[in-house]
């Protein structure tokens, strides 16, 4: 087994919400894996205030515990697969604010993507292509999207069709592959913020 670790990030907290069975289903694909550990990390369990730190992350000077909390847990990971939903055309405000909390933590490593909604969420992962460009986080190509109409029944159960798993094999691959790369290059190369 590898020692890559990727955290699959569930970013929506509502309640009833569809996406625990959509990261269920993506940690369940991930577990065949020998390319990396993989932990599903549910933002329920992780209350952020909207964020309420003074200084800027990116000066790496937090105060509050739970903002000690988070960094410590985003740091253990070489590489994110963020679960989001697509809400206004756009991620979920909860998964960003979750982001908008660190710096230095998400800093060169790898994120993959998976997204649903009536569009299959494909907005909300643009968005969050930006926001991870920001934070130097490199993201891969292959993304999965699933929709509210295709792949859950009456809006509410998720039954993914098979070609999703294929789609999965390359989003880990790939994530796989620049976690792997971008920890060799943390290790070698301190970078400045």
């Amino acid at each position: 087994m590898s020692d890559l670790k990727i955290a699959i990030i569930l970013g929506s907290t509502r309640p009833g919400r569809n996406g625990k069975a959509v990261a269920d289903w993506v940690l369940d694909q991930a577990r065949i894996r020998t390319g990396a550990t993989y932990e599903l990390i549910d933002l329920l369990d992780y209350p952020l205030p909207h964020l309420d730190e003074s200084i800027p992350p990116a000066a790496g000077q937090y105060a509050g515990e739970h903002t000690k909390a988070w960094a410590e847990k985003i740091a253990e990971y070489d590489g994110f697969v963020f679960v989001t939903p697509e809400y206004n055309h756009s991620t979920s405000g909860v998964l960003k604010n979750a982001i908008d909390y660190l710096y230095a933590e998400w800093n060169n490593k790898a994120a993959g993507f998976v997204s649903y909604g009536s569009l299959g969420g494909a907005r909300a992962i643009e968005h969050l292509r930006g926001i991870s460009a920001e934070l130097q986080i490199a993201t891969v190509r292959q993304q999965l999207s699933f929709s509210m109409f295709t792949d859950f029944e009456n809006f509410s159960t998720f039954r993914p069709g098979p070609q999703h798993e294929d789609a999965a094999t390359i989003l880990f691959d790939q994530l796989e592959s620049w976690s792997g790369a971008l920890k060799r290059i943390r290790a070698d190369v301190p970078i400045a913020a």
